[in-house]
């Protein structure tokens, strides 16, 4: 009998319209009723219910096991291999300013000059004075063999024979003193033309033309060089020492640049592509006040991007190299202070287990503990996921460098 038919008659049990006589049932038919009736509820409510949600599909993938090298990051500074302050070594007035303030000099290139005319005239009169002295040496040579001649014949004492081989060198001192007058007064002429002691990029000129320039003592203006260019960066005792564990078991020293191990080099512009360059040299001690170590780095520049003053963060190879086991930061979960990802076990149930990470890899994050690189990890959906769920498993392959 249906549960409407069972309703109709347990209806019928109550009265009937227009006064008919109702037929009373005994108790145990109308305990059955109702139980029939409760069980309809039941069936109702259970066809009415909604069905269950199917498992959460999710990424899932093992984790990327291949070999590589944690690298350690610092900020540094760029700076020029040289750098120059260009100054006057004779002192005038400045006559001429040949270059544009910020342009790249070549080595020789002629920069200032200075009014030449005090200078020609100092190296004329040096000329003349040199002129004066080998005159009068070439009249004391001549005497003096004249002399030589007489005393042998008697004509003239040795003392005159010696005051005249005396007057012969005091000559040729005089010579030499003049030569030397001479090749001073030229060479002051010369520095009236201040070229550029090396290559690379000049600064403004500091002064203006028809100064007075004090010898010496006046900047001009300065010069760097370009390429390549230094990066400084400071290490703490930590690293120094395992960097110099490192490059002991390459059999290389790391003061003298650890064998020119390989840095990379990022700008604060995301934009600009990061550079390469080779550590060259590390100080000698530990700083006492900082307890830091400076490094250097020679980094090319031919494209002159690189300047002195720059700030950069600089990537060095922390560790020799070793398997690693990566995953992507999306498939790492926190758990207040713990750090977790989700293993897909047995009928694709997840259970959370702790990692340690590490450094970031070629887009992914290191795994230090907790995984050996076989397990089957949750990498995607991890706000489907919740401890003891199944899951509706979507295997991927982690590509070698994550995009």
């Amino acid at each position: 009998m249906t549960c409407t038919m069972w309703a109709g008659r347990f209806r019928g049990l109550n009265g009937a319209p227009g006064g008919r006589k109702v037929r009373v049932w005994p108790a145990v038919a109308l305990t059955a009723a109702l139980l029939a009736l409760v069980g309809c509820d039941e069936e109702q409510a259970e066809a009415n219910a909604p069905s269950a949600p199917p498992p959460p599909q999710v990424s899932v993938s093992q984790p990327l096991v291949k070999q590589v090298v944690e690298d350690d990051e610092f900020v540094g500074r760029f700076e020029a291999v040289s750098e120059v302050e260009v100054r006057a070594r004779v002192g005038g007035y400045l006559e001429s300013i040949l270059f544009d303030d910020g342009q790249i000099v070549q080595q020789g290139d002629l920069l200032f000059t200075i009014d030449s005319r005090p200078f020609e005239t100092a190296l004329g009169q040096a000329q003349a004075e040199l002129d004066s002295a080998q005159a009068e040496l070439t009249f004391t040579r001549s005497d003096l063999a004249r002399a030589e001649q007489l005393v042998t014949r008697g004509n003239i004492s040795r003392q005159a024979v010696d005051e005249r081989r005396e007057g012969f060198l005091g000559a040729q001192a005089r010579v030499a003193a003049a030569e030397a007058a001479l090749e001073r007064a030229r060479l002051d002429l010369d520095y009236t033309q201040i070229q550029a002691p090396l290559s690379g990029r000049i600064d403004r000129n500091y002064i203006s033309e028809g100064n007075l320039v004090e010898e010496n003592d006046t900047i001009l203006t300065s010069i760097v060089s370009t390429d390549p260019i230094y990066f400084y960066f400071d290490i703490d005792e930590r690293s120094f020492l395992a960097y110099a564990r490192d490059a002991r078991e390459r059999g290389v020293n790391l003061q003298e640049g650890g064998g020119g191990l390989e840095v990379t080099v990022r700008l604060s512009d995301a934009r600009e592509a990061p550079v390469v360059g080779r550590m060259n040299f590390s100080e000698n001690r530990v700083d006492p006040d900082s307890g830091t170590m400076r490094v250097r780095a020679i980094i090319p520049n031919p494209d002159l991007i690189l300047q002195p003053g720059l700030f950069g963060v600089v990537s060095v190879p922390g560790s020799l190299p070793y398997e690693g086991i990566l995953l992507p930061d999306e498939a790492i979960a926190s758990d207040q202070n713990r750090r977790i990802v989700y293993v897909v076990g047995e009928e694709d149930v997840v259970t959370p287990r702790e990692v340690r990470p590490g450094p970031r890899i070629d887009g992914y994050r290191v795994i230090r503990e907790g995984l050996t690189g076989q397990e089957t990890i949750v990498v995607n959906g991890l706000i489907r996921v919740r401890p003891g769920v199944t899951i509706s498993p979507q295997p991927i392959e982690l590509p070698p460098v994550a995009e």
